[in-house]
């Protein structure tokens, strides 16, 4: 699970596309659940860690983090990570 949470990631940075954060968060989560319950519990001791982490240091504020932690929440419960896709994202991803 952690390598999934780490590939999501490494693609996001790659990708540097506007407003696709939430699509890379709730792809982790979900690869990560598709291993099982330890892939799940890894994504979410992950994902909590990383916004706690920015909730703290970034000040994007709670807002963000909400948002975050419902693409983390929906992804992590196996919904489909492209109800977060932005328009134009490049079908690498």
């Amino acid at each position: 699970g952690a390598w999934d949470m780490w590939r999501a990631y490494r693609d996001m940075r790659e990708a540097n596309y506007k407003n696709a954060d939430k699509y890379f968060h709730a792809r982790g989560n979900y690869d990560a659940a598709q291993r099982g319950p330890g892939g799940a519990w890894a994504a979410k001791v992950i994902s909590d860690m990383r916004e706690n982490w920015q909730s703290d240091v970034s000040g994007r504020g709670a807002e963000d983090t909400r948002a975050d932690q419902e693409a983390n929440a929906w992804g992590r419960g196996g919904g489909d990570p492209n109800r977060y896709r932005p328009q134009g994202l490049p079908s690498k991803y």
